[in-house]
């Protein structure tokens, strides 16, 4: 073939490539959500999701290396056809797995209410069988791809390279266009329709690729792999520890990372997928100044590489440190933040392709083994870092110890650095020991019980929880985020729906812990009371908040448990005569939404004893998500009272399958045990509970008056409507600058 055909056929398997890693990204973070509202959203899931994600990709890059040289000289079929068949099976993947959650969920429910290690056990099970048969088909689709890249130019030597830029180009597209735009314009089944269709778009592409080149043998392995400059084997066992070590850290800090800069970035799905698109964008650029680097045989040396990197790593120590926040606008700091991982996911852009080119020369067998290995580190990594180092270590010191493997090889390298530059590694090695001397005794992060006086730092593989302050002033923090305060209405949440029905209630359900007022209040009617928290170290913190927790942790009637708050309503058989849910702020954090979709209110309504009542307080917010809320709960509950909070911050929903009154203040004094009397003028002493309940039911809001008749949005389970807002408020803020200019 000559030189001008070659050339022909390489930018239209970069767009291929490209494609495809925007469909990965896609199905990963769809799927990530339909798990959660199928299995609970909580920290096992995102474990399985990723790692089964992450091991597909390793056995699929491994056995389509091993085995794609067999089945063309056994079928006489080019790579590029199986290469076809590989895409067509990852879009029935993407239209099949939806229902398999669906089957397994439903499968579950009979896996014991309370049994939660055989729960996660088997749910884990059908995550595997779910989603691993295509992320092994999306691993394949690298060596396929290579091997026929061979069948046409037996002497590219940097086919991995190439395929890998363009599918991390296609990586960060597909992260910024499902967040942003995708998920919220077509809901999460259409999003999943746009990346079936790309599928098989590229296998019909693949497929009229191979009618115009026919499989052609290319040069037999063995005899490439002997002729081929393979460096000896103790360099390529280097290569191959490194290329496992990068993906553990770079994976194991992106969760760091996560929990590090949440205090800043809030907890919306823009802020994470903020910093995987920083990460993807700086892979890009790495990988392509390789690609520029390579062609003009002047590669950067992997001791420099591994002496950059040294420090490279410490840089979001520095820019998470306390003392920016009164210098910087918050603005300015967020940049700061992303900026700070760049230089370390660049090197790493840069560093893996070159690694796997020089290991494999080209080779889809050698490519696919060092892919793999490199996968597995990425599988491994998360895992470490979430339920080993984090639950012990403050983000700095865990940074610091991730960190270590790269001192080490720098260590390793320092004499060839040395030989080659001195002035490059003596300053190298002085800012790797400056820098980690610095974040060892100098740099602070947020999450350090020194900077909180009167405070308590938990960590546990959620999340870091920190519980500060003093009297009626103390305050409930998760990943620095501000959760809660002690305030009257999270007693109300309690007392006011427990007063409702004229019959002495029974039992009470309360779904998101917080500080444990509501929980506390409500034990003291004397019900049955289960309150269910998703932080393992939130529930851990309610004595902080309280002096007499112990007491009421010893009442036969209350329990805390640990779990997912839709989870918990599937399993269980319990029914109460009150379940109240009071989701953590803001309105807009990631996974909230299963919280307000009407498939949460199916479940919950289930779960309530004739006549139960549902009690929600929310904060208000944008105008739009507010009437998203309400028409959720509207549409599931037929008899619906809403008021403003004490102190007009704020709304109580009270919702029923059955008409209700709400009691007059006699009959609700009447009505209230003397300790729970006692708890609901805790923080009122100057007020009767008459006073206090006559404070918010005057306060009585018609639900036509906040649900205009015009609404006909809702918060559903496919279409998040509180989590994804950019595009609509992009829209309504042109609409506003139109009105205002005629």
């Amino acid at each position: 073939m000559n030189d001008t055909k070659k050339n022909s056929y390489y930018p239209v398997l970069f767009v291929l490539f490209l494609i495809s890693g925007f469909c990965g990204l896609l199905y990963q973070i769809v799927w990530l959500r339909l798990a959660f509202a199928a299995f609970g959203i909580i920290t096992p899931v995102l474990s399985v999701v990723l790692s089964v994600f992450m091991l597909g990709l390793a056995v699929g890059s491994w056995a389509g290396g091993k085995y794609i040289k067999s089945l063309t000289e056994k079928t006489g079929k080019s790579a590029i056809v199986f290469y076809a068949l590989m895409e067509i099976l990852i879009g029935i993947g993407g239209l099949v797995v939806p229902k398999i959650f669906e089957t397994g969920r439903n499968m579950l429910l009979t896996a014991g209410s309370f049994d939660s290690f055989s729960y996660l056990l088997l749910s884990a099970v059908i995550l595997g069988i779910s989603i691993l048969p295509w992320c092994i088909c999306m691993g394949a689709t690298v060596p396929l791809m290579m091997a026929f890249i061979k069948e046409f130019n037996r002497d590219n030597t940097r086919g991995f390279s190439y395929l890998y830029l363009a599918n991390v180009i296609g990586a960060m597209c597909g992260t910024i266009f499902t967040a942003v735009f995708l998920i919220e314009l077509l809901g999460l089944l259409g999003t999943l329709l746009v990346a079936v269709c790309c599928n098989f778009g590229i296998a019909v592409v693949a497929f009229v690729l191979n009618s115009r080149e026919p499989y052609r043998k290319s040069v037999d392995m063995a005899e490439q792999i002997i002729t081929a400059d393979i460096k000896p084997l103790a360099r390529s066992n280097i290569m191959l520890s490194i290329l496992f070590i990068t993906g553990f850290t770079s994976m194991a800090m992106e969760v760091v990372w996560t929990r590090a800069f949440t205090l800043h970035l809030r907890t919306t799905i823009y802020a994470f997928a903020g910093i995987l698109a920083v990460y993807l964008l700086a892979t890009w650029l790495g990988s392509w100044f390789y690609r520029k680097q390579a062609a003009e045989n002047k590669v950067i040396d992997i001791s420099y590489l591994m002496a950059h990197l040294s420090y490279f790593c410490f840089l979001p120590i520095l820019a998470g440190d306390v003392r920016l926040w009164n210098i910087m606008s918050k603005d300015g700091l967020r940049a700061i933040l992303l900026i700070s991982i760049f230089p370390f996911c660049a090197a790493l852009g840069y560093l893996t392709p070159k690694l796997v080119d020089e290991f494999s020369q080209g080779n889809p067998k050698l490519a696919g083994k060092a892919y793999a290995i490199n996968t597995i580190g990425c599988i491994l990594g998360p895992l470490f870092a979430g339920y080993l180092i984090l639950s012990v270590f403050s983000v700095r010191y865990t940074l610091v110890i991730l960190a270590v493997p790269f001192i080490v090889y720098f260590v390793y390298y320092f004499k060839r650095t040395w030989i080659k530059n001195s002035v490059n590694a003596g300053i190298t090695g002085i800012l790797t020991v400056g820098i980690l001397s610095g974040s060892m005794v100098y740099f602070k992060n947020y999450d350090e019980g020194a900077l909180y006086k009167n405070g308590e730092v938990r960590r546990d593989h959620v999340a870091t929880v920190i519980s500060t302050g003093e009297g009626l002033n103390k305050r409930l923090l998760v990943n620095g985020v501000g959760m809660t305060i002690l305030t009257p209405i999270t007693k109300f949440m309690a007392h006011l729906p427990l007063a409702i029905r004229d019959r002495e209630p029974e039992s009470a359900l309360i779904i998101c812990l917080g500080m444990g007022t509501t929980f506390r209040s409500a034990s003291a009617w004397g019900v049955d009371t289960t309150a269910v928290e998703l932080v393992p170290s939130v529930s851990d913190a309610f004595g902080f908040y309280f002096d007499d927790a112990d007491e009421v942790l010893k009442r036969p009637n209350a329990r805390i448990v640990v779990d997912d708050g839709r989870r918990f309503l599937k399993r269980t058989g319990k029914k109460f005569d009150i379940i109240t849910i009071d989701p953590p702020p803001p309105i807009t954090s990631a996974g909230s939404g299963l919280l307000y979709s009407e498939e949460f209110y199916k479940v919950l309504k289930t779960r309530l004893r004739e006549g139960g009542i549902m009690a929600q307080w929310f904060p208000f917010g944008e105008e739009m998500t507010f009437h998203a809320v309400v028409k959720s709960i509207s549409k599931e509950f037929p008899f619906v009272r809403v008021f403003h909070s004490i102190d007009n911050w704020g709304y109580h929903f009270f919702a029923s399958m059955e008409p209700f009154e709400m009691p007059s203040a006699s009959d609700f004094v009447k009505r209230l045990p003397r300790d729970a009397a006692s708890d609901f003028i805790e923080w009122n002493t100057g007020k009767t509970p008459k006073q206090l309940y006559m404070d918010v039911i005057q306060k009585e809001i018609p639900l036509q008056r906040i649900l205009p008749a015009d609404v006909t949005f809702s918060i559903t389970d496919n279409r998040p409507f509180n989590e994804y807002f950019l595009v609509r408020r992009k829209i309504n803020k042109l609409k506003n600058r139109h009105r205002n200019i005629w």
